[in-house]
């Protein structure tokens, strides 16, 4: 017999949360096959058996927690799917050929096991979708979030989840009041740390928010100049986050304090950049972190954009590359946002929130006033480590190297 443990997750992850077995007791299982989904604070992981045989049992059902080390099923590495259920008295009319089709459904069943990502498996539960009727689009058959979101308009809903699991994994119906329907979801483990890092943040951090306007009429004419020619060099669209991403490093050059952290009595100045980008993700907000972001050019930041954006809409980051993060840029704009405080991503001080741009009349001088393209952008800082005129001066730095963007643009 062979004890299926939770293995070492990452650094700092502690524990998780089934969100589903992918194999049932009886279930035949070659090493390297997935076996079940555990759900961190940050990422999904699919957990894989070390040793071939048949999952005998489990200990653990879906929404149960889990710690790192404990043991949560047996595999019996001699055992078969025929004897891996509890056996029945036999009678005398009993014929070998019963065993036979036994093994052949079992065999079945794993041939028609579907390879489908975490949020495509989410998905499917909470619509009672079965995978093996979705349509991969992927060449290799996995099934994907879209697929199923596809599947599910095109009306071919089965159920696929027993509904004993539903108070786990499922959302609730209930009357709380005569006339008044309500529905009751479970939060994720993942919305659940998030909730408890933002109102952590705002108990232990002295937190202020100052604004400013952005005419982004340069930076407009510089993309509308070299976008084609951008885009053919490199292979990669010329966006705003580069810009905002190169004309926050250089603030953060500028005054370091906002690219620090408190340890107990003690500041911790970070020589490096690394700029978290907040993005939103199926199982909530996420802040992937562009590494090194001072090294790299215009198209070099784009492209890590593109691919930490692409892995977070298909619930494919991992820990590296969500951990750490010097500085943080969230974007509230793409959702229509003119304006709002954002909230620090712990332990860093300091978080630049971009907004919508919109068309505003302007004065240019005394006489004249122009409809220009504007952004408010809004800095929340950690007054206990940034000062007043600090923060405000970062902010009016950011809005400079904005407005000329040439400069920037030069140095990548």
């Amino acid at each position: 017999m062979a004890e299926i443990k939770v293995p070492e997750l990452a650094e700092s992850i502690t524990e998780g949360t089934i969100a589903q077995w992918l194999k049932q007791p009886g279930d035949l299982v070659e090493k390297g096959e997935y076996l079940l989904e555990v759900e961190t604070d940050k990422v999904n992981v699919e957990l894989t058996a070390e040793f071939s045989g048949v999952l005998k049992e489990t200990h653990k059902e879906s929404g149960d927690t889990v710690q790192v080390g404990e043991t949560i099923g047996i595999i019996d590495e001699g055992g078969n799917a025929s004897t891996a259920a509890p056996e029945q008295p036999k009678t005398e009319t009993e014929e070998p050929a019963a065993q036979q089709n036994t093994a052949v459904e079992k065999a079945e069943d794993k041939k028609h096991f579907t390879i489908a990502s975490p949020a495509a498996r989410k998905l499917a539960r909470e619509r009672g979708i079965d995978l093996q009727q979705v349509q991969a689009a992927d060449p290799l058959g996995r099934v994907r979030k879209q697929d199923v979101a596809a599947h599910s308009n095109q009306g071919t809903v089965t159920q696929a989840e027993p509904v004993k699991q539903a108070p786990k994994t499922s959302a609730v119906v209930q009357q709380d009041q005569p006339g008044k329907p309500v529905e009751r979801v479970k939060m994720s483990r993942r919305r659940q740390t998030i909730a408890n890092r933002l109102v952590e943040v705002q108990q232990t951090a002295a937190m202020l928010t100052t604004f400013n306007e952005v005419d982004m009429t340069a930076v407009m004419e510089v993309r509308k100049r070299r976008k084609d020619k951008f885009f053919e060099q490199h292979d990669v669209r010329l966006g705003f986050m580069s810009f905002f991403t190169k004309a926050v490093v250089a603030a953060l050059k500028q005054f370091p304090l906002l690219n620090a952290e408190i340890q107990g009595n003690e500041l911790l100045i970070k020589k490096y950049y690394d700029i978290g980008i907040a993005v939103s993700a199926p199982e909530g907000l996420v802040v992937p972190v562009v590494r090194d972001a001072d090294r790299l050019n215009f198209a070099g930041i784009e492209g890590e954009i593109l691919n930490l954006a692409k892995k977070a809409r298909d619930n494919k980051l991992s820990l590296g590359d969500l951990q750490g993060g010097t500085f943080t840029i969230t974007n509230g704009g793409v959702f229509g946002s003119l304006l709002s405080t954002p909230i620090l991503n712990g332990p860093q001080v300091g978080i630049l929130g971009m907004h919508k741009i919109q068309l505003r009349p302007v004065a240019i001088d005394e006489e004249r006033m122009e409809n220009r393209p504007m952004m408010y952008i809004a800095l929340s800082y950690d007054h206990r480590i940034v000062d007043g005129k600090e923060a405000v001066s970062f902010l009016a730095t950011v809005k400079e190297l904005l407005e000329d963007p040439e400069s920037l643009l030069l140095e990548g």
